[in-house]
């Protein structure tokens, strides 16, 4: 940050309209490497120049964000995106709406060349957390307080407090990822966490960058396998194929992707094996199948044979499916699925 502020001084010192070159993040720039398994940014460069009229205002929202991230770090504090976005209103800031200061969140992401997170921006939290671990907070405010992530049954949600935390202890062996909030509380009641020694992460949908990070952090520092449990449909793929590999619109974040975590299900080709209740795929489902299927992340299996296997049957299902044969039966299920990746 001081690093951007000089050579904006140094800038008009030197009698220069100032400006801020950053990594261009636009489709021509973002590449996917296949032997790395995930997105990069190339080399072409992008430049906000306030001598540009056109690109005048956005060189005002870039400093003004800049700004507001500085306090937060001086000041210690964190805040989600929305702050951010009404905050600005205080300051006589134009973003025209939410979707475009966080457009300018991540074009500082990529100038720092860090998460948002890493500055204390966060998004709202809608994941969550259960299991044997047990992390220090780091928090300001809450330092070495620590707390079982196992002793709220409705499971801690993913924000601040958790993403930064130290994990000091665990018995768990596995980490299941879960689509659905229903499901993360039933397999909260069916102890798939204990018999599994499991710690289960409640993705919301398309999981948050914050569920993504903690995903790639239990795997990393302390070794454990993760697994993606879906809905049988394109969306619950991608759900978790993002996990594994990343997204365009992060490419310029190196720590969201986990490429050892697997996606177990629930597969297409489960809809007919477990004789699944299950949906006609609607045109957007199958629009989306076609988009997958260019899509360089999905040339491996599973995830192409499952594709060809959406678009053969036509047909989808949610997790909750599986409970036709009783509201255990998925702990059988989950067990089969993760049993024949070790």
């Amino acid at each position: 940050m001081k690093e951007l502020a000089n050579s904006i001084l140094n800038d008009i010192n030197n009698g220069q309209y100032p400006k801020i070159v950053l990594p261009d993040r636009s489709s021509k720039n973002v590449l996917f490497l296949p032997d790395e398994g995930k997105f990069k940014v190339g080399d072409l460069k992008s430049t906000k120049d306030s001598r540009n009229i056109r690109h005048a205002k956005n060189f005002h929202q870039f400093m003004w964000t800049a700004y507001y991230v500085y306090r937060l770090l001086k000041n210690n504090r964190t805040s989600s995106l929305r702050d951010l976005y009404y905050s600005s209103k205080g300051y006589g800031v134009n973003f025209k709406d939410q979707d475009e200061s966080d457009r300018i969140v991540t074009d500082l992401e990529a100038y720092l060349g860090v998460p948002r997170e890493s500055f204390g921006i966060f998004p709202e939290e809608r994941s969550a957390i259960f299991g044997d671990l047990t992390i220090e907070y780091t928090v300001h405010g809450f330092e070495g307080k620590s707390v079982n992530l196992s002793s709220n049954p409705d499971g801690f949600s993913i924000g601040p407090s958790i993403t930064n935390s130290k994990f000091i202890k665990t018995n768990a062996q596995i980490v299941i990822a879960i689509e659905s909030g229903g499901m993360f509380s039933r397999l909260i009641e069916e102890s798939i966490w204990k018999s599994m020694n499991a710690i289960l992460i409640h993705l919301g949908g398309q999981a948050p960058r914050s569920a993504r990070r903690i995903i790639k952090r239990l795997n990393e520092e302390l070794g454990l396998k993760c697994f993606i449990f879906t809905d049988a449909d394109p969306w619950g793929m991608h759900i978790a194929n993002v996990i594994v590999y990343g997204s365009r619109n992060s490419a310029h974040i190196p720590d969201l992707v986990t490429p050892d975590a697997k996606w177990i299900g629930v597969y297409a080709s489960d809809i007919e094996d477990y004789q699944l209740p299950a949906m006609n795929l609607t045109d957007a489902d199958l629009k989306k199948i076609d988009e997958l299927l260019l899509d360089p992340r999905y040339k491996e299996e599973p995830w192409k044979s499952q594709l060809l296997e959406f678009k053969k049957i036509r047909k989808r299902a949610e997790q909750q499916a599986l409970s036709r044969w009783g509201l255990s039966f998925v702990s059988k299920y989950l067990k089969e699925k993760i049993e024949n990746e070790f």
